[in-house]
């Protein structure tokens, strides 16, 4: 049994953040960490150590995933894992994420106003106006907050769904963040197989 490391507790850090956004949507730009870092660590290590030593959604399903030992914890459906399915998903969450970015610019540009709602699933607004006094900071931002938590807690709500009905860490197969970095690392292997 290895010994503990800081990066074996990253589960608090998703539990912290989800907390912090729930009381004042601007905490929600710390999540750009778990956006950058990934990749970052990929293109320079060349390796998904991130995803398998610091990702703290992926250890909070673990502890989750073992805590409630009633599931029926069966593997997950075949196409979960398929190159199709994962990257499509991240086609589509990259979309998601290009319109988010582009409401932001809307709102930065004056095209249109804030909305102060998290939506869930892409589809459902919740009415989230209590975590954010108007005027704090430029519009701009509070929408950017606005909807990069909309997007990191739909994908950890899909992240439950999925340790429901199948293995704790079911979201790590498709997660898009997993299949950018893996990506990464296949492009950066093949550049050092050609310049040897």
């Amino acid at each position: 049994m290895r010994s503990k490391h800081w990066y074996d507790y990253l589960w608090i850090w998703s539990i912290i953040y989800f907390s912090l956004g729930f009381f004042n949507i601007l905490f929600a730009w710390l999540g750009m960490i778990d956006f950058l870092l990934p990749i970052i660590i990929a293109v320079f290590r060349g390796n998904k150590w991130f995803c398998n030593n610091m990702c703290g959604r992926g250890q909070l399903l673990s502890k989750l995933g073992g805590a409630l030992k009633f599931l029926g914890n069966k593997q997950a459906p075949r196409w979960m894992a398929s190159k199709w399915f994962r990257y499509g998903f991240l086609g589509f969450f990259l979309t998601m994420f290009s319109n988010m970015v582009f409401q932001t610019y809307l709102v930065a540009a004056e095209a249109r106003s804030l909305t102060e709602a998290i939506k869930l699933f892409w589809t459902f607004k919740v009415p989230w106006g209590w975590t954010y006094t108007a005027g704090t900071v430029p519009d701009w931002i509070a929408q950017f907050s606005f909807g990069f938590y909309s997007l990191m807690l739909t994908s950890m709500l899909i992240g439950l769904i999925v340790m429901v009905l199948y293995k704790p860490r079911t979201w790590c197969t498709f997660c898009p963040m997993g299949t950018m970095t893996q990506s990464i690392c296949k492009l950066r292997s093949k550049s050092n197989q050609n310049n040897n």
